[in-house]
């Protein structure tokens, strides 16, 4: 007898014709049965938001020969996996990998990815997830480079079980295959955006802003995404949709309440 070829949903931020989605898609199909459901424009920085004061449209396409069934929905990343669990699929996907994003969502970036966002609902969900990212943010990145890290992660994920209600973050350095040193289980680093507005006027007299900023990271931890990426390796953070703050609860306890 046969055995049954997983079931992988794979969605992105960054829209169904991303060049990131393809190549993700083109790897999954080497491993499972693939179903695509991903907006059908740029949905980056859209954090966790879903649709709820407008209609959703969704239609089987088909982008790019291969055996995937694909889907375009003109919603945000995480209406991508709520309707395909909810209306398009036939079972539970024993895998949900949503990106390759063009570019980074490793320390704070993962609380704005849309990338995340998707993976973290298929977690919420109780899929097993994970959400791959580039750092390079050309919309003509080489994803080549990093297509066996994809594959081996993703097989690794299959074959023994992501921890329950723990969803993958991983990162790759902008680098050829054979310069990436290997793979590392890191922390998220504790860094930020220092953001500023530049103000500007149109030609009607109208004042509007463009969010610039600079990314702070003063972390020096050597267990930290940041220092893996740095440093040449993959990065892989388990992160978690469960955001108690639990060692904080006893002092809490404390207050006259």
């Amino acid at each position: 007898m046969t055995k049954k070829r997983p079931l992988i949903l794979v969605t992105n931020d960054d829209g169904i014709t991303a060049p990131g989605i393809r190549t993700l898609i083109e790897i999954m199909n080497e491993i499972g049965e693939v179903v695509v459901v991903a907006p059908d424009s740029p949905q980056s920085a859209m954090g966790h938001a879903i649709t709820i004061n407008s209609t959703l449209h969704c239609e089987q396409i088909k982008v790019a020969d291969g055996p995937q069934i694909e889907y375009s929905c003109s919603g945000t990343p995480a209406d991508c996996v709520k309707l395909a669990v909810n209306e398009l699929l036939d079972r539970t996907p024993d895998l949900c990998v949503s990106g390759i994003n063009h570019g980074s969502n490793s320390s704070i970036n993962v609380i704005y990815s849309g990338t995340m966002s998707a993976a973290m609902e298929a977690g919420i969900e109780g899929i097993p997830a994970i959400g791959f990212s580039l750092l390079d943010f050309n919309w003509n990145a080489d994803f080549s480079q990093i297509k066996s890290f994809v594959k081996q992660i993703t097989i690794e994920a299959l074959t023994n079980g992501i921890p329950k209600d723990v969803v993958l973050n991983v990162n790759f350095p902008k680098l050829k295959e054979n310069e990436i040193k290997g793979i590392k289980i890191c922390r998220q680093a504790k860094a930020n955006w220092v953001e500023k507005f530049d103000k500007r006027t149109n030609p009607m007299g109208r004042e509007y802003y463009w969010l610039t900023g600079t990314f702070v990271n003063e972390d020096k931890g050597e267990d930290t995404d940041e220092w893996a990426l740095n440093e040449g390796y993959v990065s892989i953070v388990p992160t978690q949709f469960d955001l108690t703050a639990h060692h904080s609860i006893q002092q809490l306890n404390t207050w006259n309440l």
